[in-house]
């Protein structure tokens, strides 16, 4: 199935004790496994940890976690935590009863794979919000100062109506609670250190522990790094629309020179800028529905398939089927009166960000246009406008990374990435002084997956601590076969990072 899309302080220093029921270092806990998972078999639990780590008497809730044990147990090193990304997505769906890292990858052999649903997300407490509300999340970019105003509107009462809906909880669901959780989960565990891999928003969870724990990490490597040091919108939004006509411009000149893709031999830029010119008069319409399809959806939708290049095949006969306007009758879920919908309450308890208006925020849009022709904005306006008007203050506002005291970091980056741009990745390795950069020349998000080269020096640095040169390049491996991805969206129908 297609993806249709819906579309300060500095962080304080001192560190909090670490919880635990008995003391103020956590002790190992008696955790009841038991299995989980129908296609692929793992390990779930539940640990008690606070709603608000700085007032743990103010109660706890339950945090989901799964394991898969290592097979080759004589050889354990010991624990790899992997953060989901998202924010949103389900650490426990995608690596224990799934499985994100395959089974015949070396970490498999050598580690107890353990995961998460971060807090608010899935089997931990999720976010709950009125669906009829969330249903009305603004799809488009905010066109006059009438809609800006009605965002902000909107924005103001989703806040209110999902606190209702999910309590106290959705006060502290910011990335450094969620840090304080792995350190929890560490702690349950009984392990004196843990090695952490991540991809995408986990990356930001990763960095933070590093900040806040840095001698319990025996190893970290974060893959496609978010920059959560960025405060400027205009930055944001420019960094994520450069990458992503990066990206696309690579996809239109593969697929118009490989003969496995339907539009071999067509000039796919100019294809792709008549779809969209139809698109934002109305006149385009979608061969799924018999109905017209706005630019904003088509944008998301490319933007979609750029995740993993693996998915331009599926792209590239999506245009084709665009081209052609052949019409099919669609399928309407039925209703439910509240919805799962994290994604804004995290997100808008780590960024904050001043626009001085709708005149300035349209100004951003014109420019990005001229600098992005074809992508004309990524889809992540999303992430500057869904938190203009929130009424919750941030918990963890951008700041610059200070890590002393942690092991070595392994990054990697690819050349062009839609959701963690090249220039975020290059930030956070300067802020990172002890960091080895690796760097896929291919484009995508998350280059475990996407890089062979990369996941193998991945993997060799988690195993055995060692790490690739300063300066290591991956050369580019391009798609050979349509696949389906099973990174990017959230349940609620957002771009995810």
């Amino acid at each position: 199935m297609r993806k249709h899309l819906v579309v300060g302080a500095l962080l304080a220093t001192a560190v909090l004790p670490v919880w635990s029921p008995a003391s103020a270092t956590a002790q190992r806990q008696a955790i009841n496994w038991t299995e989980c998972g129908t296609v692929f078999k793992g390990e779930c639990a539940t640990i008690p940890v606070p709603v608000d780590y700085a007032n743990p008497g103010a109660g706890t809730f339950d945090l989901a976690i799964g394991r898969l044990p290592a097979l080759d147990p004589a050889h354990r090193i010991g624990v790899l935590v992997v953060h989901p990304g998202g924010p949103g997505s389900s650490g426990i769906n995608r690596y224990i009863t799934g499985r994100g890292i395959p089974d015949d990858s070396p970490l498999r052999q050598r580690f107890d794979i353990v995961s998460v649903d971060p807090r608010g997300v899935g089997r931990s407490h999720a976010v709950i919000c009125s669906k009829e509300l969330v249903d009305q999340t603004p799809a488009e970019f905010p066109a006059s100062e009438a809609e800006y105003q009605a965002l902000l509107d909107f924005n103001g009462r989703l806040a209110r109506d999902c606190r209702a809906h999910t309590g106290p909880l959705f006060d502290h669901v910011d990335t450094t609670s969620a840090v304080r959780d792995v350190d929890s989960i560490r702690a349950a565990l009984g392990e004196r250190q843990i090695s952490f891999f991540a991809i995408s928003y986990g990356t930001q969870v990763g960095q933070q522990y590093a900040e806040l724990f840095p001698g319990r990490i025996r190893a970290m490597a974060i893959d496609s790094n978010m920059d959560h040091s960025i405060t400027s919108a205009f930055e944001y939004l420019r960094t994520t629309t450069v990458d992503l006509e990066g990206e696309f411009r690579t996809f239109a000149s593969w697929c118009g020179t490989t003969v496995s893709c339907r539009l071999h031999g067509q000039n796919v830029v100019a294809l792709w800028d008549d779809l969209h010119a139809r698109a934002e008069a109305g006149t385009l319409i979608d061969p799924d529905t018999g109905a017209p399809l706005r630019a904003e959806a088509l944008r998301v939708e490319m933007f979609n398939d750029m995740y993993d290049p693996r998915d331009w095949f599926a792209l590239a006969d999506r245009l084709a089927s665009l081209a052609g306007s052949a019409t099919a009758a669609a399928a309407i879920a039925p209703a439910e009166e509240t919805v799962t919908d994290s994604y804004p309450a995290i997100w808008c308890s780590d960024w904050a960000w001043k626009v001085r208006g709708f005149k300035e925020l349209d100004l951003f849009r014109r420019v990005l246009a001229r600098l992005a022709p074809h992508s004309k904005l990524s889809p992540f306006w999303s992430d500057v406008t869904s938190c203009l008007g929130w009424p919750n203050r941030a918990g963890n506002p951008q700041h610059r990374l200070d890590i002393h005291g942690a092991p070595t970091i392994l990054l990697v980056k690819a050349k062009f990435d839609v959701a963690t741009p090249r220039d975020w990745n290059f930030a956070v390795s300067r802020q990172i002084r002890n960091s080895v950069l690796l760097q896929y020349d291919g484009v995508g998000h998350g280059q475990f997956r996407n890089s062979v080269c990369a996941r193998g020096y991945i993997e060799r640095y988690l195993i055995d601590q060692r790490l690739p040169a300063h300066g290591t390049h991956c050369a580019a491996e391009l798609p050979t076969a349509p696949t389906v991805a099973a990174l990017g969206i959230q349940g609620s129908g957002r771009p995810v990072h």
